[in-house]
């Protein structure tokens, strides 16, 4: 009677050790989800299993919490505020040009935040443990803008470029956000640079063209003249034999 009673009592221990084990985990995992938004399912599918994904996402947290993240100063606020109302300004004319000011941009706001600027999935790793929901624009951004320094990216991917890094640009300016959500204030031109009309449009992809057509030329006519200069050297080369050869006769 008394090991039955010891059987029962050890299998309600371990019962509840085990519920409180999977709550936990639940718990935990609920957490994580809330906190990292689409970032936990990219993980998820990035990773062998769900648990070495979660651990990663864990040390993310781990990392973030011995950074000194620190809010902007009013008058730094004003200042990038101000700077990307210049760069977006410039996008009409120069839109491959802005793309990589605004890259620049998000990346000095994040130095002064206190955040590493030390390659970029470095960067987005530390940034989902406060920004998980707004990863996606910042990769969004990133590609097309890696796209745009090869010439390979179209005047309305480039305007979708200045919408992703406005997304976190905004966060990363406000003291106090909700990730994944616009901070409080003026959103006028949270939609980036305005939708441009087909003459807008038009105008702007033919003067891309005609900078890429011009590269493609100079490039050309740098390599007929190389390709030339040896031709050149050896027809100057028989004629001074020659000269040499008359005057010998």
């Amino acid at each position: 009677m008394t090991i039955t009673w010891v059987a029962v009592v050890v299998a309600a221990v371990v019962a509840i050790l085990v519920v409180g084990y999977l709550l936990t985990r639940q718990q935990r995992r609920r957490r994580l989800q809330e906190r990292f938004g689409p970032e936990y399912d990219r993980t998820i599918s990035e990773r062998e299993n769900r648990r070495e994904a979660e651990q990663e996402l864990i040390e993310r947290e781990q990392r973030h919490a011995k950074l000194d993240i620190r809010p902007l100063a009013p008058e730094s606020r004003t200042a990038y505020a101000k700077k990307w109302t210049e760069v977006q300004e410039r996008f009409v004319d120069a839109p491959g040009f802005a793309v990589t000011e605004a890259d620049h941009l998000v990346t000095a706001v994040m130095a002064d935040r206190g955040y590493p600027t030390e390659g970029f999935e470095q960067q987005v790793s530390d940034l989902s443990v406060a920004h998980g929901p707004t990863m996606d624009h910042y990769r969004s951004a990133h590609e097309i803008s890696s796209r745009a320094a090869r010439q390979e990216a179209s005047t309305e991917e480039l305007r979708q470029a200045m919408v992703h890094y406005r997304a976190l640009f905004e966060e990363l300016l406000e003291e106090s956000v909700t990730p994944g959500r616009a901070p409080a204030g003026d959103h006028r031109d949270l939609d980036g640079p305005p939708d441009l009309d087909a003459g807008d449009r038009h105008d702007l992809d033919r003067r891309n063209a005609t900078d890429r057509d011009g590269l493609d030329e100079r490039d050309r006519h740098q390599d007929g003249v190389a390709g030339h200069e040896p031709a050149a050297r050896e027809a100057r080369t028989d004629e001074t034999a020659a000269h040499r050869h008359t005057q010998g006769g």
